[in-house]
């Protein structure tokens, strides 16, 4: 029977499945959003978050530990410098996967997996656009947009006069026979 034993292997072996991982997971890191597979961005989610979360205590240990399963230590240090003091307040979810319809070659579903706190257009607020109704207004707004009407005085400045700078003829060349 299989009871609680929901880990996607991805088709691989261990070994190549946690080097393929940890691979992946180091480019998360140096460059924010990569594009992979569904299946194996939901695996990357679980192995990267936990990472994530002892990335917030800048220790020896917690170091040490992370190196182990990265094995590389340029990533390690941007993810301890850079990413652990921007994601400090937010207690999980370090990671956003957008999926972006499936492969030509082979219709697998694909997908962004991202960190969330360096998306910039996600991270905007919007402002919400106020509805345009098609009521006619109210008898009270224009009875008080009558009663007081305001007289507005343009000013009209003349622009100053640019004399054109006359570019000098260029005349055609000459066509040869030959």
């Amino acid at each position: 029977m299989r009871h609680n034993k929901k880990f996607n292997h991805l088709g691989r072996t261990a070994s190549h499945r946690s080097a393929m991982l940890s691979n992946m997971a180091s480019s998360l890191i140096k460059h924010k959003r990569i594009f992979t597979t569904t299946a194996k961005a939901k695996a990357l989610r679980k192995y990267i978050e936990p990472l994530i979360t002892k990335s917030k205590e800048d220790t020896t240990h917690s170091r040490r530990m992370v190196f182990s399963l990265l094995q590389d230590k340029y990533a390690v240090t941007e993810l301890f410098t850079e990413i652990s003091q921007k994601v400090a307040d937010r207690p999980g979810g370090y990671t956003r996967i957008i999926k972006t319809g499936n492969r030509l070659g082979d219709n697998a579903a694909m997908c962004f997996i991202e960190l969330v706190d360096y998306n910039e257009n996600m991270l905007k607020d919007t402002k919400k656009k106020a509805t345009k109704t098609r009521r006619s207004r109210s008898k009270k707004a224009t009875t008080t947009e009558t009663a007081a009407p305001v007289v507005e005085e343009t000013v009209v400045t003349e622009a100053p006069v640019v004399a054109e700078v006359a570019a000098p003829a260029v005349e055609p060349e000459a066509k040869t026979e030959e």
